[in-house]
């Protein structure tokens, strides 16, 4: 019989302890569904928030908050007893399909609708030559420097002969337009339709509105010849990397995107620098493609400069503007 210490062991499978994930949130957070489903509502209403904060700082009453004016006939329809959510085309659009659809609410129609807002879009903005979209934060009101700037720079660009268009909202798209109008420049408002009424401001003299959020920014493209963008959040940071990413690709070109408020642009190019650029997932010059500047005056002197360019007709009459910008700038 064989002692017990010559009969060799059984070797068992070492099983890895088991730990946590690590991956979380931006804002610290396990993602699971209901984590999803909270912060997709949260950003809902924030958005809504912002974008109430402007018209108020503005002096208004959000359109959202304000009671629809009733026809003679309108039936009423009592909808307290029912949760009844907004749903907007975009978030029709991305949805899968369900059986036995009708037609109307298929992809193939939804196509036309697309296509009826473009031919609207382009028949609306057809006679605009040459224009500036300003981009930023709905929540700011008269009171903030970025507001008087952004003013003051859609002033000097439609005394230069520029359109400005906005977004159409409040906060710095209002002072756009109101800049556009002050300077007696064509003052136009791309308006997205959103699940509560943003509302247009008050500035604006040409309105389109729009269900897609991909027509809206081709026609931001198609008829501007820079952006410009002051502090804002995720939207003014999607048009942002867009048009950077059609300047890269050669789609479009010298055009000017400058970033307006070096404080606040500063932590997000310091990343693109000590980051994006060294791991080499953008080349040197990219960062070029990005003029910062806190100056209306020096950001309106580039848009020109890029403008003459092109070799488009008509660059004299803008050499008394330059001029004027010189001076103001001794000043």
């Amino acid at each position: 019989m064989k002692n017990r210490k010559d009969i060799p062991k059984r070797k068992t499978a070492k099983v890895a302890p088991t730990r946590s994930t690590r991956a979380r949130t931006a804002g610290g957070k396990k993602l699971n569904p209901e984590v999803m489903a909270s912060a997709e509502q949260q950003a809902l209403e924030g958005l809504k928030q912002r974008t109430e904060e402007g018209h108020i700082k503005a002096g208004r009453t959000p359109p959202s908050r304000q009671s629809p004016g009733r026809r003679a006939g309108d039936r009423i329809v009592d909808d307290s007893i029912r949760d009844v959510a907004a749903v907007t085309e975009d978030e029709k659009l991305l949805q899968q399909p369900g059986p036995r659809i009708d037609f109307t609410r298929t992809d193939p129609w939804r196509v036309m609708r697309i296509m009826g807002e473009f031919i609207e879009g382009f028949d609306t903005l057809a006679s605009v030559d040459k224009a500036v979209t300003i981009f930023g934060s709905a929540r700011i009101g008269p009171d903030d420097p970025h507001y008087v700037a952004a003013m003051e720079t859609a002033r000097l660009l439609a005394e230069a002969g520029f359109a400005v268009i906005t977004g159409a909202g409040p906060g710095i798209m209002e002072a756009g337009n109101k800049g556009a109008r002050l300077g007696g420049g064509r003052s136009i408002g791309c308006n997205i339709e959103l699940p509560f009424e943003q509302g247009a401001n008050p500035y604006v003299d040409t309105l389109v509105n729009f269900r897609y959020f991909f027509v809206r920014k081709t026609m931001f493209i198609k008829y501007s010849v820079a952006f410009v963008i002051f502090p804002g959040g995720f939207g003014t940071l999607d048009e942002l990397f867009e048009a950077l990413t059609l300047i890269q690709t050669g789609k479009i070109y010298r055009f000017p995107v400058i970033l307006f408020g070096r404080y606040y642009w500063a932590g997000l190019l310091r990343w693109l620098q000590a980051r994006v650029l060294s791991e080499g997932k953008i080349s040197e010059g990219d960062l070029d493609l990005m003029l910062v500047t806190d100056d209306p005056t020096e950001a309106v002197a580039a848009i020109i400069s890029a403008y003459k360019s092109l070799g488009k007709t008509g660059g004299e009459q803008y050499e008394d503007v330059e001029e004027g910008i010189r001076d103001a700038k001794k000043k």
